[in-house]
């Protein structure tokens, strides 16, 4: 999952959970007393937000992964159905581990907890019953990261990006999905 490379102006790469963002620059900066090689980085999702990261801080770096490309999405994609979930049925060790995933963001993690959290959405549907607020969350979390990305790779919408993993899943499907559908 994770590459080693020096990043370069203009590259768009993941960062954290801030999402996609854009290398603007590569910069010194003096924050504290010394002058500082930083990256850069403008989120997608927030053109006001400016985030610098350290060149040399090997721990913030961690956070920095390039965008997946065309062809590893459509590998993503077509493993889906044989992908297991991650259904964690101790609520604190779920939400422990659900963080963790989505603060890594491992995409077939997160595709394992979009997986696991709807079918488990589903279940509680047929009774009458909610997902809980933490889990809500963490489904909305885990598709915002994953589609946001595809989205950004495929040049679609991102409201456009279920209805493509969908149509990839099952050729053919192409208007059984509805906007409450996950993978």
């Amino acid at each position: 999952e994770r590459r080693v490379v020096m990043y370069q102006i203009n590259d768009m790469i993941i960062y954290g959970v801030n999402g996609i963002c854009k290398i603007v620059d590569i910069a010194d900066k003096d924050f504290s007393g010394s002058k500082t090689e930083y990256y850069v980085l403008k989120p997608l999702n927030n053109q006001a937000s400016t985030i610098y990261v350290p060149v040399n801080n090997e721990n913030l770096k961690k956070k920095m992964r390039c965008v997946l490309s065309v062809s590893e999405i459509y590998e993503i994609i077509h493993s889906m159905p044989e992908e297991k979930s991650v259904w964690i049925e101790n609520e604190n060790e779920r939400k422990e581990k659900y963080k963790e995933i989505i603060a890594c963001g491992n995409r077939r993690e997160l595709v394992q907890i979009i997986k696991a959290l709807y079918t488990h959405q589903q279940q509680l549907q047929a009774k009458g019953k909610k997902l809980h607020a933490a889990d809500e969350r963490f489904f909305k979390e885990a598709e915002k990261l994953l589609y946001e990305e595809f989205a950004i790779v495929l040049d679609i919408k991102q409201e456009q990006v279920l209805p493509f993993i969908l149509e990839q899943i099952q050729p053919g499907l192409k208007h059984g999905y509805n906007n409450n559908q996950s993978i």
